[in-house]
């Protein structure tokens, strides 16, 4: 069985934190080098996670209840959830599913006087162009706040200087990971005191849970590779238990509910520390490796299927595709050896507002409803690449010839 993936974080890494849980150490000074190291500008914070950074940026922004937030809209629910728990109003701006790109007539429509910032989030990997966002965002003194959880791609790119607020995700499924953690990058230094002060009066994560993590993590690189994955699978069956629902849930950064209470951390000194060290260090050979791995899989595959083939910018965070019926390709996928997988994300289509029902987006919703993610394993051989394009390609082929016959 060929895994979905692998945690993007080294054996290095994971001793480096586990010996961080037990060395002595201030958490203030972990918390000013882990933002030193990622700028000398003083302009950044270290948080516990972006959706902890962006309650944070909601708090001290301070928007009048009611108040709408264009939204990309395609992202994770947990921000949504944040939004309305402010009671603000999420107001989805639909995706161009080639370029990853917000509809820029979409996003001009839903301006209204309510409207008071654009939240925008880079997909898959992908960087959408910014400056005709910048340009609606100041002609309409909107706050602009930019999502690059997906998007982290070292020095290469640190946000649009324009942007009232960037965010960069460390989190357990993304690039350079340190299993947890975010970092904030703020135009305004009023705006990043306000945000500081906040944060200051929250209670550090318990050291416990990021060794726990630690330890989840550690197993989860074990297993991604084809023989523990392959005996982690048989052992689902046995016990009855979904192995991809499983994955999903020891991959998610923040399991269960109550997700404001939980958001409303400091991160814990080891996090902080293992956070400065990687980013002193460069995700460009990961990133390099990716964007050939998904160059040699994406020319077996029908362009029509690939979501983003268009995109300008790239380090392919996940392979997603489109298809007619996901269920079935997968059932097809797996059968053949491929842990592919409709849940490589938290990712989910914003629903309109009642007050804005015309709203729809309907690319966004057609998408997602159709994308399967496949195997991001970057070991796998040229005739595994070339097999999986020549599955897709022939069940994409059947598939529109069963709906031409309809």
């Amino acid at each position: 069985m060929i895994p979905r993936g692998v945690p993007d974080i080294g054996w290095n890494d994971l001793l480096y934190g586990l010996l961080s849980c037990v060395w002595p150490a201030d958490a203030c000074q972990a918390q000013a080098q882990a933002e030193a190291a990622w700028s000398s500008s003083v302009d950044s914070l270290a948080c516990l996670s972006v959706r902890s950074g962006f309650d944070l940026v909601l708090q001290a922004l301070d928007l009048s209840p009611g108040s709408e937030v264009l939204v990309s809209a395609i992202t994770i629910r947990d921000m949504v959830a944040i939004l309305e728990h402010h009671q603000l109003v999420p107001i989805p701006i639909d995706i161009d599913m080639q370029t990853l790109t917000v509809d820029q007539t979409s996003l001009l429509r839903a301006i209204t006087p309510q409207t008071k910032a654009i939240l925008i989030a880079h997909l898959f990997g992908s960087r959408m162009p910014m400056e005709p966002i910048v340009q609606v965002a100041r002609q309409h003194g909107l706050h602009l706040i930019e999502d690059c959880a997906q998007a982290y791609a070292g020095e290469a790119y640190r946000g649009h200087p324009a942007s009232d607020v960037c965010m960069f995700s460390f989190g357990p499924i993304k690039t350079h990971t340190t299993l947890g953690g975010a970092i904030l990058r703020f135009k305004s230094h009023e705006m990043l005191d306000k945000v500081r002060t906040i944060t200051a009066r929250y209670p550090r994560q318990p050291v416990s849970v990021f060794l726990r993590r630690l330890g989840l993590f550690a197993l989860l690189k074990l297993l991604a590779h084809p023989l523990p994955l392959q005996i982690f699978f048989a052992l689902c069956r046995w016990r009855g238990i979904d192995h991809d629902q499983a994955l999903y849930r020891a991959l998610r950064g923040f399991a269960g509910g109550e997700i404001m209470r939980r958001i409303r951390q400091q991160p814990c000194r080891p996090l902080l520390q293992l956070l400065r060290r990687r980013l002193q260090q460069s995700p460009k050979t990961t990133i390099t490796k990716r964007c050939a791995y998904a160059q040699q899989i994406n020319a077996y595959l029908p362009l029509t299927s690939r979501l983003g083939a268009h995109a300008k910018q790239h380090t392919h965070w996940v392979l997603p595709i489109q298809t007619h019926d996901p269920t079935r390709l997968l059932q097809m996928l797996q059968h053949a050896g491929f842990d592919a997988t409709q849940r490589a994300s938290s990712l989910y289509v914003v629903p309109p507002s009642p007050q804005h029902s015309a709203q729809i987006p309907l690319q966004a919703v057609r998408a997602m409803a159709q994308v399967v993610y496949l195997p991001l394993y970057l070991s796998l051989s040229e005739r595994d690449i070339r097999h999986l394009g020549e599955i897709i390609t022939a069940f994409e082929s059947r598939c529109f010839v069963e709906v031409d016959m309809r």
